[in-house]
C-alpha cells in the first residue's frame, strides 16, 4: 500500500467518526494517537536494536530504573510494555479507556529532563478530549478501540521511511483544513506555498554545512519541515539542521512538536516554545537556571505565515531592539511587527520569507514609514504576488516578501504570479511549474515581460515607497482590438501579423510563405489551407527534427537514471536532476527566443513524478521484489448501514493490471475486447429493432410493462409462437413484427451467452495477470516499469513541438478569419435580407390587425432605403 492509498483509507475511515465529534476536532484524536503509536513503534525498534527479544520486550517496565534511564537518555522518553500502542491492540476486548489514561500519565512522568520542554504536555489535547468520545467509560472505550484499530494500519515497522508517516500526517492536516473553514487557515499553510518559500530559502543556504531555521508562528510545523527537506537536498547530513518553533495556541503548538518529531528529526535538534511571539521574544531562559539556559537566537533562515492584520499592543515597545530601527506597526495591524521580529533574528548572512496581506505594500502612516526604512536599509530582496483564494478560509490577496540582512544589490525584484495557478474546487492551486517559474525568477533576478521586474531603489523612491505590484509589473492580457480599415475594406493589418513576431523569428521563411507582401500595411493570405501550410512548411519540419535529435537520447537517459538506479538514487534530488536535463535539451533546440515553454515541459515531468516517486519509495524500502508483488484490492462496501472493507480481486503493488495485460497478454485482451465490441453491436441492433416498433407493437408481450425495452421471457414466448406458425405453413414479410421477434430472440440469446463467457474469461484474465506479475523475469519487470514511468513522459515531451505547431496554426487561422468578411459586406447582406423579407410581406394575407402590424414591420425594414 503506497502512502496515497493509505492516506485515502485513513480519511475514509475518519468519516465514520463524524457522528461522535466534529471533523476539525477529529484531527486532535487521530493525530494524537498516531503520534503515540509512532513513539511506541520507535521504542520497540530501539529495543530490538539493543538485542532485546519479544520476551525481553514484555519485561520492560518502569521498575527497572537502569533500563528506563538508558531509554530516556537515548530517546528522550520511556514507554513500558504494558503501555505500548501494540499492547492496547493485543488486549482485545480487555482494552478500556483507562489503559490510555494510565499510559499517557506514565509518559509524562518518564520524560528525560533534558527533553522536558519538547515532550512535556504534548498529549494534553488528547487527554482532555477523551471524555468527548462518550458520556460513559464504555462508550469512550468503544470509540477509542475503533480508532486505534484504524491507526494500527499505519506502517511504522521500519520497512517504511519516516516520510510516509509524515505524508499521511500532512494529508490529514490539509484535509481537515479544507473542511474546517476559516479556523484551519490559522494553522495550516498549503503545501505549495510552503514549498515555494522553502525552495527560495534552500537555494540561498545551499553552501551552508550547518543550518538553523526558525518559524515564529509555526502552526502545524509544515513550513519548517518543508524548508528542512528542501535544504536537505544540498547538505550531506540532514542532522546538521536545527529547528526552532514558536506557537501561541497550545493545541496547535502540540501539532508543531508532534510533526517535527514524527519526521525523524533528532530530538536534540528541535527547540520549541509555547508563547506569544510579539510579547515574549527570544532569547528565553529557564527562570530556575537563567545563565546556562540563556539562548540568544540568531538563525540562518526565518519562515512564517502570521495571522493577517492582527491587533497587537505596541505600547512601551519603542526600545524593543526588534522595532527600534524601523518603527512600530499600528495597533490594528501587526503585519510589520511580525516581519520585523523575523528580520531581527536573522544572522548577517540570513534570509527570510513571510506571507503577508497585499496591503503592506502600499498602506501609509506608520506602515509606510516602516516600509521606507526597510527599503533604505536595503533589506527587501523580492516581493511575490500570489493568486487569490490560495489559502484555506480566506480569499484576500497575499504576497510573499523575501528579506535579507545584507545584500550585494540595491534593487528589488517584483514578481506578479497572481495569474499562475490552476483551479481546484473553490481554491486556486500553485502547480509545480508555477513554483519552478517563480523560484527561477527570484534566483536569477530576471525581468520577464508580464511576470517580473527588477526595480531600482530610485524608482521606488520616485513612487513614494509604494510597492504595489501593478505599479511595476503589468500582467494583464491585452484586450482584443479591431483595425478600422481592415474591418471596412478587408486585408490583414501588418501590426497584427507582427504581434506573432517571435514565431517569425524562429521560422524565418514561414511568414512570406503564408502572406502576400507581408511587409505592406495590409496583406492577404496566399495559401488555401493555412493550417496545412504551416504544418508542412520546411521551417516547422526542421524545428521538429532538431527537437527530435535533442531528445533522441532522453529515453535512454531516463532508463539509466530511474530504472538502473532505482534502488540507490536520491528521491528528493532526482526531480531536480531530471528537470535540469530537460531544460538543457530545450536550450539546445532553442538557444534564443524559445517558443516551447520549458515550464510546460517541467509540469509534464512533475505530473509523472507524482506516479514515479511513490513507486521508488516502496522499491527502496521493500526491495525490487515489490515490483512483482500482487496484493488484495480492498474496497469499502456498505453492509447493514456500515462501511466494511472487502476484497475485490487483486492489484499490483507497483504494476497496474491493465498495463501488464496490454504488454504481455495481448491475445487474451484482444479476445475480451472483441466480445465487448460485439456486445455493443448487439445493444445497438436491439435498439434499432425497438425504434422500428409501432405503437401497436409496443403493446405486445415482448416488451416490459413500461414499454421501454425488450424482455427476454416475452420475446421467447412470442418467438416460439411465430416459429410454430411458420412450421404450420404461415409466412411473414422480412420487415414484419413476427420476423423481428425471431431475430431479437437470437440476439438476446447471443447476448446472454456472450456476457457469461465474458465474465468467465475476464475472471480468468484477472488471475492470469496475477500469476504473470508474480512470475515476471527481472528484465520483464524492468520493461514494464519503463512502460509505466518513462514512456508516458517521453511521449508527452515529444508532443510539445506538435502542440506548438497547432497553437501557431490556430492563431494564424483566427487572424485570417477575423477580417475575412468586411463590415461593408455584412451591411450589404443585411440590406439584401431586409429587402427580400420586405417583398415577401407583400404576399402575406390576414385580418386587418395582422396587416396593420405587417405594414409597420415593412416600414421599419425599408427605413434604411
Amino acid at each position: 500500500m503506497n502512502k496515497q492509498q493509505l492516506a485515502a483509507k485513513i480519511w475514509e475511515s475518519a468519516n465514520q467518526m463524524r457522528s461522535k465529534i466534529e471533523a476539525n476536532e477529529y484531527k486532535d484524536y487521530i493525530l494524537g494517537f498516531m503520534f503515540y503509536k509512532y513513539l511506541s513503534d520507535q521504542t520497540v525498534t530501539f529495543a530490538e536494536k539493543q538485542g532485546l527479544t519479544g520476551e525481553d520486550l514484555k519485561q520492560l517496565n518502569e521498575e527497572d530504573q537502569e533500563t528506563v534511564d538508558y531509554f530516556k537518555s537515548n530517546m528522550g522518553y520511556f514507554i513500558a510494555y504494558d503501555n505500548l500502542f501494540s499492547t492496547w491492540i493485543e488486549q482485545g476486548k480487555d482494552f478500556e479507556v483507562a489503559n490510555v489514561r494510565d499510559s499517557l500519565s506514565a509518559f509524562n512522568r518518564l520524560i528525560n529532563a533534558k527533553h522536558k520542554k519538547l515532550f512535556s504536555g504534548i498529549f494534553t489535547t488528547l487527554e482532555t478530549g477523551l471524555s468527548k468520545l462518550g458520556d460513559t467509560a464504555a462508550k469512550q472505550t468503544k470509540a477509542i478501540s475503533e480508532l486505534i484499530h484504524l491507526i494500527q494500519d499505519i506502517p511504522t515497522d521500519g520497512k517504511q521511511s519516516y516520510d510516509v508517516l509524515g505524508f499521511i500526517y500532512e494529508y490529514l492536516i490539509g484535509m481537515f483544513a479544507a473542511n474546517a473553514g476559516k479556523k484551519a487557515g490559522e494553522f495550516y499553510t498549503p503545501h505549495e506555498v510552503s514549498l515555494l518559500k522553502s525552495e527560495i530559502i534552500a537555494h540561498h543556504l545551499k553552501d551552508n554545512s550547518e543550518i538553523k531555521i526558525y518559524d515564529p508562528c509555526s502552526g502545524s510545523g509544515s513550513l519548517l519541515i518543508n524548508i528542512g527537506q528542501s535544504v536537505a537536498k544540498h547538505v550531506d547530513d540532514k542532522n546538521n539542521i536545527q529547528y526552532y518553533a514558536q506557537e501561541l495556541k497550545e493545541n496547535t503548538y502540540n501539532l508543531t512538536r508532534m510533526n517535527l518529531i514524527m519526521r525523524g528529526i533528532l530530538v536534540e535538534n528541535i527547540t520549541t516554545r509555547n508563547g506569544d511571539t510579539l510579547e515574549d521574544d527570544w532569547p528565553y531562559f529557564d527562570e530556575n537556571d537563567p545563565v546556562s539556559t540563556y539562548n540568544a537566537l540568531y538563525v540562518d533562515a526565518v519562515v512564517s505565515n502570521p495571522p493577517y492584520s492582527q491587533k497587537w499592543d505596541p505600547a512601551h515597545k519603542e526600545a524593543d531592539p526588534r522595532y527600534s530601527r524601523f518603527g512600530l506597526a499600528p495597533k490594528t495591524k501587526a503585519d510589520f511587527a511580525f516581519l520585523l521580529h523575523d528580520l531581527y533574528h536573522l544572522k548577517p548572512t540570513g534570509i527570510m520569507t513571510i506571507v503577508l496581506p497585499h496591503g503592506v505594500l502600499f498602506r501609509g502612516g506608520d506602515e509606510g514609514k516602516i516600509r521606507e526604512n526597510l527599503i533604505e536599509a536595503n533589506h527587501i530582496d523580492a516581493i511575490i504576488g500570489l493568486p487569490a483564494n490560495i489559502f484555506f478560509g480566506t480569499g484576500i490577496p497575499t504576497i510573499i516578501m523575501v528579506l535579507k540582512q545584507k545584500r550585494d544589490n540595491e534593487d528589488v525584484l517584483i514578481v506578479d504570479a497572481s495569474k499562475n495557478f490552476t483551479k481546484v474546487g473553490k481554491n486556486n492551486l500553485l502547480q509545480a511549474s508555477d513554483i519552478k517559474r517563480i523560484v527561477d525568477a527570484v534566483i536569477s533576478r530576471e525581468s520577464i515581460d508580464k511576470f517580473s521586474k527588477l526595480v531600482s531603489r530610485q524608482e521606488i523612491r520616485d513612487n513614494g515607497y509604494n510597492l504595489n505590484i501593478p505599479r511595476y509589473v503589468d500582467s494583464s492580457e491585452p484586450s482584443e482590438s479591431w483595425d478600422i480599415y481592415a474591418s471596412m475594406f478587408g486585408g490583414i493589418p501588418k501590426h497584427e501579423i507582427d504581434a506573432l513576431s517571435r514565431y517569425w523569428k524562429a521560422f524565418p521563411t514561414l511568414c512570406s510563405a503564408i502572406f502576400e507582401h507581408e511587409d505592406e500595411a495590409y496583406t492577404h493570405v496566399k495559401v488555401k489551407d493555412v493550417k496545412t501550410a504551416i504544418r508542412e512548411h520546411a521551417d516547422i519540419q526542421a524545428f521538429k527534427q532538431k527537437f527530435s535529435v535533442a531528445f533522441s537520447t532522453f529515453n535512454g537517459y531516463l532508463n539509466q537514471q530511474l530504472i538502473a538506479g532505482m534502488t540507490t538514487l536520491s528521491i528528493p534530488r532526482q526531480l531536480t536532476l531530471l528537470g535540469n536535463d530537460i531544460f538543457q535539451r530545450l536550450a539546445v533546440v532553442e538557444p534564443q527566443n524559445p517558443l516551447v515553454d520549458k515550464y510546460e515541459a517541467y509540469q509534464l515531468l512533475d505530473d509523472e513524478w507524482q506516479i514515479i516517486a511513490p513507486d521508488l519509495e516502496m522499491i527502496q524500502t521493500e526491495g525490487v521484489a515489490t515490483i512483482k508483488v500482487v496484493e488484495p484490492n480492498l474496497i469499502i462496501k456498505k453492509k447493514n448501514g456500515k462501511d466494511n472493507e472487502v476484497q475485490d480481486g487483486w492489484k499490483g503493488r507497483i504494476l497496474p493490471f491493465e498495463l501488464v495485460q496490454n504488454a504481455l497478454l495481448h491475445d487474451e485482451v484482444t479476445k475480451i475486447t472483441s466480445m465487448e465490441s460485439r456486445l455493443v453491436e448487439i445493444t445497438s441492433e436491439l435498439e434499432a429493432f425497438f425504434d422500428a416498433l409501432s405503437e401497436e407493437d409496443k403493446e405486445r408481450d415482448a416488451l416490459n410493462d413500461a414499454q421501454t425495452a425488450f424482455v427476454a421471457s416475452g420475446v421467447k414466448k412470442e418467438a416460439k409462437q411465430v416459429k410454430a406458425d411458420i412450421k404450420a405453413g404461415e409466412t411473414y414479410q422480412d420487415d414484419s413484427y413476427e420476423t423481428m421477434v425471431v431475430k431479437v430472440e437470437v440476439l438476446m440469446a447471443e447476448e446472454k451467452d456472450l456476457k457469461a463467457k465474458l465474465k468467465k474469461d475476464s475472471a480468468a484474465l484477472h488471475l492470469l495477470t496475477k500469476e504473470t506479475i508474480e512470475n515476471l523475469t527481472n528484465q520483464q519487470a524492468n520493461e514494464l516499469v519503463e512502460l509505466k514511468w518513462i514512456k508516458p513522459l517521453v511521449d508527452s515531451i515529444n508532443q510539445l513541438p506538435e502542440n506548438l505547431t497547432v497553437s501557431l496554426a490556430n492563431k494564424v487561422a483566427a487572424l485570417t478569419e477575423k477580417y475575412a468578411t468586411t463590415y461593408k459586406e455584412v451591411v450589404e447582406e443585411i440590406d439584401e435580407t431586409q429587402k427580400a423579407l420586405s417583398s415577401m410581406i407583400d404576399d402575406l394575407e390576414g385580418d386587418e390587425f395582422d396587416m396593420a402590424g405587417l405594414a409597420e414591420f415593412q416600414t421599419l425594414l425599408k427605413g434604411n432605403e
